[in-house]
């Protein structure tokens, strides 16, 4: 029996690929057990963007103090495995079915979403295995995420919050905010990254109802860039380090939001230079340096983002707008639940080109032709391709020395990485 196996009968479980409720989380955990209440103190992270890149800092910066880590993050790119790290390692494929086929057999055939019950399988497996810490990325929102049953956390984050998900989570930034602050818990401090005032109302608000005491950027903690490193100052002190090797004048913001983590979980010196400049975190304008693609164009400067909201077409054109001068051509594929126009607009002063093509494999693509007419709508002089690696050809052979960023969802990233090595 394979991990792959098992996954592909889970998804049949749901009609639904989201259905926000925690009622059938607290069956399943129930019938395992309640491994939820068996874990190393949790690190729990809500927000709309910067949620991957700020844990990939914390964890870097908890094992280089020396602590052993799980992680749990969604969606994978690759490969599922890439979800759940047991101690600092991706968890194996034999560990990996055995957590799965448990709780496919403990589910009884219950209807139960794709999401929910591989969260259970993380859970279960963080509880048998010793560490010193979970973190724990939530999936959607964070009131009814399925992450949300952990009784008492060590700690709380909120990273950037962001029109996303209106289908679920509500129309306004403040309807937004309020789930996200959901996984607020009495007691237990809540770093909150730089926030619209409109969403910090409705977190401080929640925060004051539970009695969650909270670390807020521009008030208990500031981060910024000066003369090319990364200043971080608290209460506690002031840190002068070099600039988080995670590209885009963004990090810095993410960077603050994991430094003031790992301060308040009481971490030094050593594990705040860490978390800037030993974090790992793929498809957040990563530089592809080797495979097809690659070979394909020689001389091209070829980067990856999984970025799909309005507020990641701001972070990356202001990183786009920070390199080098180069022709720049984006490649893109969206979802046809994303807000298309508001993300590819910021790109406009940065991109000379854009080149649509639809996600392997993705039954929720926009077809390219789709893409290309938003992109032509929010200005910028667009054509379509079969595929990436035919987009990538077609741009070298017209701009040689042509910088290119494949861009517009994770699932698009996805694929790129499986295919390109």
């Amino acid at each position: 029996m394979k991990s792959d196996d098992i996954l592909t009968r889970l998804m049949a479980l749901h009609p639904k690929v989201i259905d926000l409720t925690l009622d059938r989380m607290w069956r399943l955990l129930a019938a395992l057990d309640n491994p939820q209440d068996r874990l190393p103190p949790v690190v729990h992270i809500a927000g709309t963007n910067g949620k991957g890149s700020s844990l990939a800092m914390i964890r870097a910066g908890l094992e280089a103090a020396g602590h052993n880590v799980h992680a749990y993050t969604s969606p994978h790119l690759a490969y599922f495995h890439e979800r759940i790290r047991l101690a600092g390692d991706l968890i194996d494929e034999s560990h990996l079915t055995a957590v799965l086929d448990e709780c496919e057999r403990a589910n009884g055939g219950e209807a139960i979403t794709y999401f929910e019950i591989t969260t259970c399988a993380a859970l279960l497996a963080f509880s048998r295995v010793p560490a010193d810490y979970v973190l724990l990325e939530v999936g959607l929102g964070g009131r009814l995420d399925a992450t949300n049953v952990i009784a008492d956390p060590a700690l709380t984050a909120i990273t950037p919050v962001s029109i996303d998900h209106q289908q679920f989570l509500g129309d306004t930034l403040a309807e937004i905010a309020g789930e996200k602050a959901g996984i607020l818990t009495r007691g237990v401090p809540c770093v909150v990254g730089p926030q619209q005032d409109e969403a910090l109302d409705v977190i401080e608000a929640r925060a004051t109802r539970v009695g969650a005491p909270l670390l807020v950027h521009g008030q208990h903690w500031h981060v910024s860039k000066e003369h090319g490193r990364l200043v971080y100052q608290d209460e506690t002190g002031l840190c002068d380090l070099p600039a988080p090797v995670l590209p885009g004048a963004h990090q810095f913001e993410n960077a603050g939001i994991a430094l003031a983590a790992l301060r308040c979980l009481g971490k030094g010196e050593t594990a705040c230079e860490a978390a800037v400049t030993e974090a790992e975190w793929p498809a957040r304008m990563q530089r592809l340096r080797y495979g097809p693609l690659v070979e394909a164009a020689p001389g091209v400067e070829l980067w990856l983002d999984g970025g799909h909201n309005a507020a990641a077409g701001d972070a990356i054109a202001a990183a786009l707008a920070g390199l080098p001068a180069r022709p720049t051509v984006l490649i893109c594929g969206m979802l046809n639940t994303k807000d298309v126009l508001g993300y590819l607009r910021p790109l406009t002063g940065v991109a000379d080109s854009l080149i649509a093509v639809s996600i392997p494999s993705e039954t929720n693509t926009l077809s390219a032709e789709e893409t290309r007419a938003a992109a032509t709508a929010a200005g910028l002089r667009a054509a379509t391709a079969e595929t990436v690696l035919s987009a990538v050809k077609k741009t070298h052979a017209e701009h040689p020395n042509a910088r290119i960023l494949i861009c517009g969802s994770l699932y698009l990233a996805g694929a790129v990485l499986r295919g390109n090595g």
